[in-house]
C-alpha cells in the first residue's frame, strides 16, 4: 500500500477530525496516498460492504476477506474514480466485482476438482496389490491430518460430499448455508488436499 506523504498540509494535519469529513474529502486525501484518510473510509464503511459481501457468499471468512480485498482495491485504483456516482457506490461496484469473481472462480475450480478426484479414485481404486492399499491408506490418513486444521462444519461438508454422496443442495440445507457456501468451503478444503499432496515430503 502507497505509504502517505510526511509533509502533511495544514488541512491534513494531525488535529484533523476525519471521522466527520466527508466522503469525497477523504478521497482527496486518499489520492493523496494518505493511509489516514483510507483507515478512515475504512473504518466508516467496512460493516456496510461486509454485510453487502456476507449476503452474497454467506461465509465469514471469505466475506471479511473479499471486503479487505475491495478496499484495497479501491485504495490502489482511486485515481480511477470519475465522481459520477457517490464514493460508497463505487466501493460498492468493487465489491460486486470481487463477489462475482469469487464465486464464478469457487464453482469452476469445484467442478474441475471433481472431475479430475473422480477419474483419480476411480484409478486408486481399481488397484489391488499390497502396495496400493498401503498408499491408500496412508493417503487417506494425510487427508485426515488435514481435515483436522479446518472448521469442523467445512470437514462435515467434505465428508457429506464425498463420503455421504449427498448433493450441493442437500448438503446446503442440512447445513443451513447457501449452495454458494458450500461450494466455496469444498473448493477451500479440496485446494487444500491438492497442494498439501503436492507439497514435497507428501509422498
Amino acid at each position: 500500500m502507497p505509504q502517505p506523504s510526511t509533509c502533511a498540509s495544514p488541512a491534513e494535519g494531525v488535529d484533523e477530525d476525519l471521522r466527520v469529513a466527508s466522503d469525497e474529502r477523504l478521497f482527496e486525501g486518499i489520492r493523496r496516498g494518505s493511509e489516514r484518510h483510507f483507515d478512515a473510509l475504512y473504518e466508516r464503511y467496512f460493516r456496510r460492504v461486509y454485510g453487502f459481501v456476507y449476503a452474497r457468499v454467506r461465509d465469514r471468512a471469505d466475506a471479511e476477506e473479499l471486503t479487505q480485498e475491495s478496499f484495497t482495491a479501491a485504495f490502489r485504483s482511486i485515481t480511477g474514480y470519475s465522481g459520477r456516482s457517490t464514493p460508497l457506490a463505487w466501493i460498492y461496484g468493487i465489491a460486486k466485482n470481487m463477489v462475482n469473481n469469487h464465486l464464478r472462480r469457487a464453482r469452476s475450480q469445484t467442478e474441475r476438482l471433481e472431475a479430475a478426484g473422480s477419474d483419480a479414485a476411480a484409478g486408486e481404486w481399481c488397484r489391488g496389490t499390497p502396495a496400493d492399499d498401503f498408499e491408500m491408506r496412508e493417503r487417506l490418513r494425510r487427508m485426515d491430518e488435514r481435515l483436522r486444521t479446518i472448521s469442523g462444519w467445512q470437514a462435515e461438508v467434505f465428508w457429506m460430499r464425498h463420503v455421504d454422496d449427498l448433493s450441493i443442495d442437500q448438503i446446503a440445507r442440512r447445513m443451513d448455508r447457501s449452495s454458494d457456501a458450500i461450494r466455496s468451503s469444498l473448493y477451500r478444503v479440496k485446494r487444500l488436499l491438492v497442494e498439501q499432496d503436492a507439497a514435497p515430503g507428501a509422498r
